[in-house]
């Protein structure tokens, strides 16, 4: 079988000594006689499992001690709720950025623990472009920011320095560039991007913002100082996820970290960027000063042409093209382990289309 060219925005494509280890270890892992799926979350094998990957992604962020790294389950969707109820004062106030679909779905779920402000919006255009000209006071218990759009291809190109602790969404573009990721007090992230199959998410916080709520009687599952207390075991965590997402940052370690991955993205977003940018078919549905580096989303401006562009990017073994549902059009995602030659074979099929 010929390994196709994956496009999709996730769950997406992951190195493929990812998926080889990965599936040796469903038939028997570390040589135990047993497989990943059923060894006991408590025994020594997956403890270190464990304590090795929170341990890496202090090593790739370059954090400290001062943060805890924890693998929870529910996607980034359970963290829409689980931030506001951790860090949101009874009685408090957020800010809150809106930049598209999932931003917006971590505005609603924040309404309901408190009141929220949103300091920024480009809903009305359609999350073309990632608004910027907005202040966030000391006055907010947080500020909620979300790094990518996957849908509308925009991506955060710099943060704003704030007056309170900031919280950001980093689901689809972890660990794909280089940041200070210091500068943020919360990081989450659902796995299936950058770092690992859907059914894990990522959560980095800093331990000194927990705890300042006011809330009396919180829901054990919800507190991520529960969590933590039981270094990310206060439930049966979500085992083969957790160690295949510790494979694909070990297999990014060992090639350059995210300096040599995010010179890599640029590459394969340049070349698709400039093809679109200079064939008279296609055009972004964004500004160019937002462009994401991870979801190229473009739409062809000759609906005639739509029946023999997807035949042609279909024959060539391209999966994973269509846009979302929301939007329409195309949508490319470049994310890690995606190779160049794919992107080289989209760009190729649409030089072809006359």
């Amino acid at each position: 079988m010929i390994k196709k060219h994956n496009f999709s925005a996730g769950p997406c494509i992951l190195p493929q000594e990812v998926f080889e280890k990965s599936a040796a270890a469903i038939l028997d892992f570390n040589g135990m006689g047993l497989s990943i799926l059923e060894i006991s979350h408590r025994s020594k094998e997956f403890v270190a499992v464990m304590d090795e990957a929170r341990a890496i992604v202090k090593r790739l962020m370059n954090l400290g001690d001062d943060y805890e790294v924890l693998y929870l389950g529910g996607g980034a969707s359970l963290q829409f709720a689980m931030v506001p109820y951790n860090l949101m004062k009874v009685g408090g106030k957020a800010a809150y950025l809106d930049t598209g679909t999932w931003a917006a779905g971590a505005i609603k779920e924040a309404k309901k623990v408190g009141s929220v402000d949103v300091v920024g919006t480009s809903k009305e255009e359609n999350y073309s472009f990632i608004p910027k000209d907005y202040k966030v006071g000391a006055e907010y218990d947080y500020f909620h920011c979300t790094s990518n759009n996957t849908i509308y291809g925009t991506q955060m190109k710099t943060f704003p320095d704030v007056e309170t602790i900031m919280v950001c969404d980093m689901s689809s573009d972890i660990f794909s560039r280089q940041l200070d990721f210091s500068k943020f007090d919360l990081i989450y992230a659902g796995a299936q991007k950058n770092m690992g199959p859907a059914g894990v998410t990522l959560v980095v916080v800093k331990k000194e913002i927990l705890g300042k709520t006011d809330r009396e009687n919180m829901f054990s599952i919800l507190d991520y100082n529960q969590h933590i207390s039981k270094e990310s075991m206060y439930n049966t965590p979500p085992v083969f996820p957790v160690y295949a997402s510790l494979l694909t940052l070990q297999y990014l370690e060992k090639n350059g970290g995210i300096a040599a991955a995010e010179a890599r993205n640029e590459a394969k977003a340049k070349l698709l960027y400039d093809e679109i940018d200079s064939n008279p078919l296609f055009e972004t549905f964004c500004v160019k000063e937002d462009r994401s580096l991870m979801n190229v989303s473009f739409k062809l401006l000759d609906e005639s042409k739509k029946e023999e562009f997807d035949a042609a990017w279909k024959a060539a073994g391209i999966s994973g093209l269509n846009g979302h549902r929301s939007l329409g059009g195309y949508r490319a995602s470049l994310y890690n382990a995606l190779p160049i030659e794919s992107v080289q074979v989209l760009v190729d099929v649409m030089k072809s289309l006359k």
